[in-house]
């Protein structure tokens, strides 16, 4: 609880803060310096003044939605599971902090349930969906147990098909299509072009565009083109304070970084 209420104080400075945009997403918590896509990432991430954080999610093989970036365990907890093929029980038994440090021994895989109940009275839930779209139909029956967050969550996802879903079955939520782009090496040139990211936005009906932070292909005729097609620009994953300023100055809605409160400060200068 005392946790809870700091984080609420501190996130109500930085909605203070944060009038003008963009809004500070912390990337699988305050990924930095916590273990990701765990409680204390979470909490930290809050309590450095973070608009939202963004979280990976899986379904366990026993229907629960759990707070992990990897198909398997293997990177963050040095045991090999996949998460698809393991019960809650078994992912919660694992230790999913101590590779970050010994003080964070102890940290398990949270369910989406733990991660939103890290929420101060304000703040984004940013919910990269890593499986298919068989899960928004469970995500859609817990968040309709949490009707109170339920203006506060986004849904991103590289998975046309995940957006497509959530559109259909959690029309209300905003869901933005996450986009990463590959170089031609003999020709330089980049893709997916701008209007073929525009053609895909459209067909799976997104709200909004979640794009690499590549400066290459980020121009301000890029970001004119997304707004006056009416869509939502956001970007990630930025961790350094000139980039922060760059995009800020682009006009993007919110940056992602692994360094909330550095980035703070840098936007805030």
């Amino acid at each position: 609880m005392t946790r809870l209420i700091v984080a609420t104080v501190c996130l109500t400075a930085a909605t203070l803060m944060a009038d003008t945009k963009p809004l500070i997403i912390a990337h699988r918590g305050a990924s930095d310096q916590a273990p990701e896509n765990t409680l204390a990432a979470a909490e930290l991430a809050w309590r450095q003044q973070a608009d939202g954080i963004e979280g990976d999610f899986y379904l366990t093989a026993d229907g629960h939605i759990v707070c992990i970036h990897d198909k398997t365990t293997q990177r963050t907890t040095g045991i090999d599971r996949r998460v698809d093929r393991s019960t809650l029980a078994e992912l919660q038994a694992l230790d999913a902090g101590a590779f970050k440090g010994p003080q964070y021994v102890g940290q398990r895989i949270p369910t989406l349930d733990q991660w939103l109940d890290t929420a101060p009275s304000e703040g984004l839930f940013i919910l990269e969906v890593k499986s298919g779209p068989e899960l928004i139909a469970p995500l859609k029956t817990r968040l309709a147990a949490r009707p109170a967050l339920r203006q506060r969550i986004r849904i991103i996802s590289f998975n046309d098909a995940v957006i497509r879903e959530s559109k259909r079955l959690l029309p209300d939520i905003p869901a933005w299509l996450l986009i990463s782009y590959k170089q031609n090496k003999e020709t330089g040139t980049w893709t997916p072009t701008l209007q073929q990211m525009l053609d895909k936005l459209k067909a799976c009906g997104a709200d909004g565009l979640d794009t690499h932070a590549n400066p290459q292909v980020i121009t301000p005729a890029f970001v004119a083109a997304l707004r006056q097609a009416g869509y939502a620009l956001h970007c990630w994953t930025i961790n350094d304070p000139a980039a922060a300023r760059q995009f800020a100055e682009l006009g993007f809605d919110s940056i992602t970084t692994n360094r909330p409160a550095e980035m703070r400060r840098a936007l805030t200068k």
